[in-house]
């Protein structure tokens, strides 16, 4: 839709009340601010969300003594807490944003010491991290409401046709920092755009499928026992979960290797996303939970219709066995104030998957679903089950399918969750309250708890090229 469709006259409550260091919208609600105050626009042009932008230091981070790991960690998942927080008071028009911000500002710049100071004992304290403490407000595309994406079939969206208590429900928990109109695009005016580098001599083209269910079992929580170990509500998002049937923050190597599995051919490696949710006004378990209600998660939770894992091959070499107990993060949960550095969130429909979409939800037409795609990272550096930023032990091939020096291939684990959404619905994922739900937040997580010897059947099927199971 252009621009010009999305003009509208704010209501008097909605009227602009901020800028970039702006006064926030009382009453609750989103913080509705005009594009003009951030960019010199039309005043009068659509409304913009203000979220609040800080620097990603557990990025900055690329080498954390084990013995400092714990309290770093902490520390880490504190800073999230903190602009979590700050974002809430943001949102419901608790605190004028220069108050905020000076004051989310002191908070990070306690914490970033604490941190700092725990590294120095350590023999590792990094030079400019106190730099990192200060944070600013971010524009992005308010939702609007009375605008659901319009499905390919011409539906309409199930709260216009529900009742109107319904319909006022739906729009109240979309007004807060639910996806936009501008975030949602029909699947059929992408092109086609997915590009796979052709098999040379000594490619690795076989494949190993795991089963493990569509989370038949209910296992969800807002933890990430990867980013925030020991930490509850470490993702401020809730996750869905197949195989380990025991992970949550205060999971150890012994405990996932001693837990049970939905995976039926034991595996017992932890595979988790964050959920996809209808906003539909509806009151899910969770509605005053943490990773829930509580950080601005609301709505249906939807059950995959399918998941599928698949560990691929390498198109230039074979390829070697992952350690056990392998950590791997693929996408960024804060994309939306990080950048795109790390994206790596794929959407798609059934029937359209040679069309992937980074930064937008897809609009599928009748008949077709919606599908999240995960491709991680299938290059390793020989030596390390983790890193401390979780990113720089493991690495992406290039576009002709080569490991950077250094690094060699391994199974590429590939994760495919299908879901059926209602023609004409609103859907978004879960994310950090300040990242507003949008599309290019969108990751997956994975902890390799195969045996050794699964793991050997899997490199053996693969480097054989045939398909296992």
């Amino acid at each position: 839709m252009s621009q010009k469709g999305h003009k509208r006259r704010l209501r008097p409550k909605h009227k602009i009340l901020a800028a970039m260091s702006a006064l926030v919208l009382g009453g609750g609600g989103v913080v509705l601010v005009s594009q003009g105050a951030f960019a010199g626009q039309d005043s009068r042009s659509a409304p913009v969300t203000a979220t609040i932008d800080c620097p990603d230091v557990g990025d900055k981070l690329d080498n954390v003594p084990d013995q400092a790991r714990k309290e770093v960690d902490a520390n880490l998942a504190q800073l999230d807490t903190q602009v979590a927080d700050a974002y809430k008071q943001l949102s419901s028009g608790q605190a004028k944003s220069k108050t905020l911000l000076g004051g989310l500002k002191q908070q990070r710049d306690k914490t970033i010491t604490n941190l700092s100071d725990t590294l120095g004992k350590a023999g590792q304290k990094p030079a400019g991290l106190q730099g990192l403490s200060g944070c600013v407000m971010k524009e992005a595309a308010a939702a609007d409401p009375a605008d659901e994406p319009a499905a390919d079939n011409g539906a309409q969206g199930a709260a216009k046709q529900g009742d109107p208590q319904q319909q006022q429900a739906q729009q109240q928990q979309q007004a807060k920092g639910g996806p936009a109109r501008s975030d949602f695009v029909s699947i059929g005016t992408v092109k086609p755009n997915v590009r796979k580098p052709a098999a040379r001599g000594g490619a690795s083209t076989g494949s190993f499928a795991v089963q493990c269910g569509r989370n038949e079992n209910g296992h969800f929580n807002p933890d990430n026992v990867i980013v925030a170990p020991g930490v509850s509500n470490g993702a401020h998002h809730m996750h869905d979960y197949v195989g380990n049937k025991t992970t949550d923050a205060f999971s150890t190597n012994n405990s996932l290797a001693q837990s049970g599995t939905t995976c039926t051919n034991g595996d017992q490696s932890t595979y988790y996303w964050p959920v996809l949710r209808l906003r539909d006004g509806k009151a899910e378990k969770d509605a005053k939970a943490p990773g829930g209600g509580q950080d601005a998660n609301i709505g249906t939770i939807l059950k995959p219709k399918q998941v599928t894992i698949e560990f691929k091959g390498s198109p230039v070499s074979k390829v070697t066995a992952m350690p056990r107990f392998m950590r791997i993060i693929t996408g960024d949960a804060k994309a939306l104030t990080n950048g795109n550095a790390n994206a790596n969130a794929s959407w798609s429909c059934t029937g359209f998957e040679n069309r992937q979409l980074k930064d937008k939800y897809p609009v599928c037409p009748k008949g077709s679903d919606v599908v999240r795609t995960f491709n991680f990272q299938s290059c390793w550096d020989g030596k390390n089950i983790d890193s401390a930023n979780h990113r720089t032990h493991v690495a992406f091939a290039d576009n002709n399918g080569n490991c950077k020096k250094g690094f060699k291939a391994i199974p590429q684990l590939v994760q495919r969750i299908v879901y059926s959404v209602p023609p004409g619905s609103r859907f978004a994922v879960d994310s950090f309250p300040e990242q507003l739900h949008k599309p290019v937040t969108d990751h997956g997580d994975f902890i390799n708890v195969m045996s050794n010897g699964l793991m050997s059947g899997a490199v053996r099927c693969i480097n054989d090229g045939r398909a296992c199971r």
